[in-house]
């Protein structure tokens, strides 16, 4: 059995203390016992990391990549014009660029992720069961490019238990949940906002949205994504993890809608 987290680190500050005194008391012996020392310190120092792996996989959950066996949904809405602005710094023209980055979208699906109350599963499947190229397509108007509906059901969708037409399904259901405010709809010039004031449009937009079941995520300078943490029936629930790892920056770019 793994050992809870805060156990572990208990036992590598324990083990290297030991090892420390250890090899303090073998710099002052000599011949056979200063050598013994050094290998007893060795093995205790080998051990306090085989420890410490243990603390970290216990950190996910004992659940780890069992399809359908999580806790809740965080559906990732990306803000297009970053992504395809970062994009286009980096000299990146690939297939998917191509087709979101022509087209006038704000928020897009970014994808929907089983979690756990601390970490998260992925890749349950491997190799993933294959994907109807007729899912793919029906999926185009929320989620913009076919690179993106296949990795997210490769690492995201296999976790969640579900077939990929539920699943997907599962994907528009909770994107209908949402009301993107009206604001961030036609956004026809830059703006730069705090992020507080972005999880506060969707609170307010959201009957039932709380601040703790909301993130916003950001970029360098730019917003990245706003993400809402759902219930397996599509319910906002809160989620500190979560809201744990939003932006710190007190200000963030949302570069224009293209077209609009």
């Amino acid at each position: 059995a793994l050992l809870p987290l805060r156990e572990s680190r208990a036992y590598v500050i324990l083990f290297l203390k030991c090892s420390c005194s250890l090899l303090g008391s073998g710099s002052r012996v000599r011949g056979r016992l200063m050598f013994r020392s050094i290998k007893i310190s060795l093995f205790l120092i080998s051990l306090a990391l085989v420890v410490a792996a243990s603390g970290m996989a216990s950190a996910q959950d004992r659940r780890q990549n069992a399809p359908g066996a999580f806790d809740f949904y965080v559906l990732a809405l990306s803000w297009s014009p970053s992504f395809c602005e970062a994009a286009a710094e980096r000299g990146n023209s690939g297939r998917s660029q191509q087709i979101q980055c022509g087209r006038p979208y704000s928020f897009v699906v970014h994808g929907l992720w089983p979690q756990y109350e601390r970490g998260f599963p992925e890749y349950c499947q491997r190799p993933s069961p294959r994907l109807d190229r007729n899912i793919v397509s029906s999926m185009l108007d929320v989620m913009p490019a076919p690179g993106l509906i296949f990795n997210q059901w490769d690492k995201h969708g296999t976790c969640s238990g579900l077939g990929a037409r539920a699943y997907f399904e599962g994907i528009r259901k909770a994107r209908a949940a949402i009301k993107i405010p009206e604001q961030f709809l036609d956004l026809s010039e830059p703006k730069t906002i705090a992020p507080s004031e972005i999880e506060e449009a969707f609170v307010k937009a959201n009957p039932g949205l709380s601040n703790s079941a909301i993130s916003v995520v950001c970029t360098s300078r730019r917003l990245s994504e706003v993400r809402i943490c759902m219930n397996k029936d599509m319910q906002f629930r809160d989620c500190d993890e979560i809201d744990r790892r939003a932006c710190r920056r007190d200000e963030v770019v949302m570069p224009p809608v293209r077209g609009g």
